[in-house]
């Protein structure tokens, strides 16, 4: 079993970038969800209500992030805080009951040009020197285990195989395969059966162990292209039929969430998985 894809997203819910290796530091990959949009309020957007972030791009170099969208040009903001803003403006934010979280805003040119194209006031934070987020789960993770702006956990894989036997199902039933952004997975494996992933209590990749942090509950974001911002019934709607949880029938999975114990190193694509006690 490989490491066959790997993705960091740079700001919450917009699109994400395909990369051949990253850094993991203790919050996840890095670079990878250190931005997010947020309300007048602080409170953070998706594309469960906003869809039309699948349609902002996002973009790495070592100092900045650009966010750009067709015909819409483009916007850059510095990843860290420079000299010139050695006191960066603060603002509380959330995500999910993640509350009283400190991040820096990116100001008022970046916030204009994302309101303009999601209809709303919004701004974009960024994470800096005062912020700190537990992770909430205290059954899979520790008193050191931190996420950025993700849901929940640092990480997410799924299986090259579990999407391919979604497809196959999506297929006959006479509807369109979908690609695997619709999931926003960080870590594709390959190499195993389908859903396998499910059950792997603890393993490493490459020099990185991780352990599970439970199955991903799955939402409206998987039915929105990430091309065109549009939204369907599936793959929602398929995976229903066979992916409720057996403690949750509300709850649909796909995925697996990962709690990281190396906190410093590198994943590269073709690393390979080696299942551990």
């Amino acid at each position: 079993m490989i490491l066959s894809d790997l993705f960091i997203y740079p700001v919450k819910s917009l699109r994400g970038c395909r990369v051949a290796a990253a850094e993991v530091d203790a919050l996840g990959l890095v670079g990878d969800r250190r931005f997010m949009v947020v309300d007048e309020n602080g409170r953070f957007l998706t594309q469960r209500t906003h869809p039309r972030m699948a349609l902002i791009s996002t973009a790495l170099t070592a100092q900045t992030l650009t966010l750009s969208a067709d015909g819409c040009g483009s916007r850059s903001v510095a990843r860290v805080a420079g000299r010139a803003d050695a006191s960066p403006q603060l603002r509380t934010v959330s995500v999910w009951k993640s509350e009283g979280l400190l991040a820096e805003d990116c100001g008022d040119d970046v916030a204009q040009w994302l309101g303009a194209l999601l209809g709303a006031a919004v701004r974009l934070v960024r994470i800096g020197a005062e912020f700190r987020r537990p992770i909430l789960k205290p059954n899979v993770a520790g008193a050191g285990d931190l996420v950025a702006f993700a849901d929940a956990f640092p990480f997410l894989v799924i299986s090259e195989a579990s999407l391919a036997e979604l497809n196959d199902r999506l297929v006959a039933r006479g509807e369109e395969a979908v690609p695997m952004n619709r999931f926003r997975p960080n870590l594709v494996v390959r190499g195993c059966d389908p859903f396998a992933e499910d059950a792997w209590p603890r393993f490493r990749i490459g020099g990185i162990v991780f352990h599970a942090g439970g199955p991903c509950s799955r939402c409206v974001v998987t039915t929105t292209d990430q091309s065109t911002g549009e939204r369907g019934p599936e793959p929602l709607r398929t995976l229903a039929t066979y992916r409720r949880d057996a403690k949750d029938p509300t709850d649909v999975n796909f995925g697996q969430n990962l709690v990281h114990e190396t906190k410093r190193g590198e994943l590269r694509l073709g690393d390979p998985i080696e299942l551990l006690a």
